[in-house]
């Protein structure tokens, strides 16, 4: 990931100019350049000595501990020391600002003032590495003046990479759990200061081991997802942060980056996409991208921008994911072309095929997410899990551009994987016995696999009953144990896997451990602390609202299906100012069999498809039995009502 930077030092712009930039290939439907940002900060890493800052005496830039590049503001401990920019807004927003800042000691501030009167101030503790720190949001006018400082105290500061997002209106939640809110509020703040503001100018390429960078370009609508350190977003983590970024109201973001993504799976490549771009929405990050036939690339992210793409179809109703041609070539060849070219070293029979890896290194391309496994997989868990998921999702965005035949072809390919999964792929074996991948030789693997484990119940492809209660309760003994992943972004997934398979208990216990986890040092020592690796505080977000809220957005449809997964002893939760479409809405669950939504502004009504466990044949609405069906989802039976709620309107529903 990286840092907002406005130069460089001469000797990377010399690199830049001796090694260009591999650019994503232009295509129909391009979206214009991002327009110029209406507020922005001269040099914020300091590695133009400090350009547009005022220094007072005691304060300066130095190179001997950057967070990144090779320059940093600093201030010597004592009163009266500061460092400060003031920038004029050209445009009407509000923003939020970000810094990297390490002290030596207590009493220094971070402080943001407008017009001359304060507006956000932070009390710094004292940390002797460096930690991001965010402030606002602030609400700016054209010509409003905004000052970014920082004021010393009784030990040395230290401050980098400055960066300016944009605020998201964010839903509030509250809850009987004051953990539940806190947690929300944390992880939506911070989740929104890794958003970019587009037309910034900022570096390219930059990494840890060319930490300045090999050029300076345009950002584009994009937030970070990877590591803080280097200029760009993964499809790994972008796939996994969506759902987060949906509920935030990111859908620009999050379309910008999935395009960017599908114009990159080229033929030359294969069909994959590439593993990470730049900021820019453009430009390869160079990190893991060397030539055609060299970059890193993993299975399971092909088929997961696929299903992601679809998922942030339903939330905006958006129909450039239908009509955008280089989006939906990029379903097309993931889940036709890229299957095909990559499936031939085991024999799955005639009626499916299975996306494999080459059981190499992840330049050439592997079968799983799992990077720590020296296995030499030609098929993984994930992977299948995914290309399922993949199928699942080409199905609903062919019947939603109007072809019947291709959803209904896709419909069938999802049914006949998932057979042959839970009949032949995944074994006989139960627990730790159930096959998880294999090898390029053909043999089975059994186990703990890490990601091409919880995968597969994370992704619905194991049939629901014992046997997947069995894996499950081997996943949750793992993780409890020695198969524990050290990286705190694995254990982001656990939630989701739990909240997915009936478990609510369990993927809050894991969501209170996350948080809990946040001001801890990530285990890469460049990363800073865990909260700092974007991918937990949007992860948190969406595992909240989609999660414990049970929320399925439909707007093309105008619908909305809801369903309580609150654990044993959270009474009550509710979300307010949730955007679905151009509707808002507010929803209340107290318990799991009663739920409230309101439809709070909106052009048209939605339906609402509110869910209760068990089998049940009334439900109330607003006081009166309503006839209810019962109808089973992946296994588990729900009692279900539909009622349509209008802009302004509020329906109680409550099963007995």
């Amino acid at each position: 990931m990286t840092r907002s930077r406005t130069a460089l030092a001469s000797a990377v712009a010399l690199l830049a100019a001796l090694a260009p930039l591999t650019t994503v290939p232009a295509a129909a439907g391009t979206p214009a350049p991002a327009a110029p940002a209406v507020l922005t900060v001269t040099d914020p890493g300091f590695e133009q000595g400090g350009s547009g800052w005022e220094f007072t005496s005691g304060t300066g830039t130095a190179v001997n501990y950057p967070h990144a590049g090779s320059r940093l503001a600093y201030l010597d401990a004592g009163a009266g020391r500061k460092v400060s920019q003031t920038v004029t807004a050209t445009g009407r927003g509000a923003y939020v600002v970000s810094a990297w800042i390490a002290t030596g000691g207590p009493g220094a501030r971070y402080v943001l003032r407008v017009n001359g009167s304060p507006a956000a101030a932070l009390d710094l503790p004292a940390t002797a590495g460096y930690r991001r720190h965010t402030l606002g949001p602030v609400a700016l006018d054209p010509g409003d003046r905004l000052e970014i400082a920082f004021e010393s105290g009784e030990g040395w500061v230290n401050a980098d990479d400055v960066m300016v997002s944009p605020a998201a209106a964010a839903p509030r939640v509250t809850s009987s759990d004051p953990e539940a809110a806190a947690m929300f509020a944390w992880a939506a703040a911070k989740a929104n200061s890794w958003v970019h503001l587009p037309g910034t100018e900022g570096p390219l390429n930059a990494d840890e081991r060319q930490t300045g960078g090999t050029g300076t370009g345009v950002y584009a609508p994009s937030y970070w997802a990877g590591y803080a350190n280097r200029s760009g977003y993964y499809s790994r983590d972008m796939a996994h942060q969506l759902s987060g970024a949906a509920t935030l109201g990111l859908h620009a973001e999050n379309r910008a980056m999935l395009r960017a993504f599908a114009a990159s799976a080229t033929a030359e490549h294969a069909y994959y996409p590439v593993w990470a771009l730049n900021f820019d929405n453009r430009t390869y990050l160079s990190i893991d991208y060397r030539r055609p036939d060299l970059f890193v690339r993993e299975v399971p992210a092909v088929f997961e921008l696929v299903q992601k793409a679809e998922e942030a179809y339903r939330w905006t109703g958006d129909r450039s994911y239908l009509d955008d041609p280089a989006l939906w070539e990029f379903y097309r060849h993931a889940t036709e072309e890229f299957v095909a070219l990559h499936d031939g070293r085991k024999d799955n029979g005639d009626r499916v095929k299975v996306a494999e890896g080459t059981g190499r290194g992840i330049f050439q391309g592997v079968a799983s997410y799992n990077e720590q496994s020296d296995e030499p997989l030609a098929e993984a868990g994930d992977a299948i899990g995914s290309q399922y998921q993949a199928y699942r999702a080409m199905s609903s965005l062919a019947r939603a551009k109007g072809d019947g035949a291709l959803a209904a072809d896709f419909a069938r390919r999802a049914r006949d994987l998932k057979r042959y999964f839970n009949s032949e792929w995944s074994g006989t074996g139960w627990g730790a016995d159930m096959v998880r991948g294999y090898t390029t030789d053909g043999q089975p693997l059994t186990g703990w696999g890490k990601e091409n484990s919880w995968f597969m119940p994370m992704k619905g492809i194991v049939d629901p009953g014992a046997r997947r209660e069995a894996y499950l309760d081997h996943i949750e003994a793992e993780t409890a144990g020695a198969g524990r992943p050290d990286n705190i972004e694995a254990l982001t997934y656990l939630p989701d896997t739990f909240l997915a398979n009936g478990r609510p208990d369990t993927a809050w216990a894991w969501m209170r451990h996350i948080y809990a986890q946040r001001d801890v040092q990530h285990v890469n020592s460049r990363q800073g602390t865990n909260g700092d690796y974007p991918e937990v505080s949007f992860t948190l977000v969406g595992q909240t609202v989609q999660g414990l809220m049970g929320v399925l957005p439909d707007a093309p449809a105008r619908a909305l299906v809801t369903r309580s997964r609150l654990p044993s002893g959270m009474e009550w939760l509710a979300v307010e100012d949730l955007r679905i479409g151009d509707s808002v809405f507010a929803l209340r669950h107290d318990g799991d069999l009663r739920s409230t939504l309101s439809h709070t502004a909106g052009t048209a009504p939605y339906t609402w498809e509110a869910r209760f466990p068990g089998a049940g044949r009334t439900v109330t609405v607003d006081g009166t039995a309503h006839p209810a069906t019962t109808e089973v989802v992946d296994g588990t039976a729900y009692t279900v009502v539909r009622v349509k709620v209008a802009p302004g309107r509020t329906v109680t529903a409550e099963a007995r």
